[in-house]
């Protein structure tokens, strides 16, 4: 089962840049997962500035520049992970935000998880 966990926390916080010692254990955690199997794919973002929201609202579509101050939580990272349960991943998503607690003094967040759905084989082209 694949999930992908979302890494929040609000963005208007004055956490400052992640440290070298977040980015040293999250290296030891990818590291550790593509030798598992676990870990598909990871990344962080950047801030919301240099980001845009597309809606559709109405039958119309916009585009907002960042920043999104109107949002209390944003995503600054992620995680793809490919486990036999929603428990394991649970139990990844709190190694990730153990990580955080014992690298970025603090940080604080959340890490949302969420099974990827897939199309069933006889609708799949």
């Amino acid at each position: 089962m694949r999930f992908m966990s979302l890494i929040k926390f609000d963005e208007s916080m004055s956490y400052g840049p992640p440290p070298p010692a977040l980015f040293a254990a999250m290296g030891e955690f990818a590291q550790e997962g593509a030798i598992n199997g676990t870990l598909v794919e990871q990344g962080g973002l950047g801030s919301s500035a240099a980001g845009a929201i597309v809606s559709l609202v109405n039958g119309s579509i916009s585009t907002h520049d960042g920043p999104f101050t109107e949002a209390k939580e944003l995503i600054g990272g992620y995680a793809v992970i490919e486990v036999r349960s929603k428990e394991e991943a649970v139990e990844l998503a709190r190694r990730l935000l153990q990580i955080h607690l014992d690298n970025w003094p603090g940080w604080e967040g959340s890490c949302e998880v969420r099974q990827i759905m897939t199309a069933p084989a006889d609708q799949t082209a």
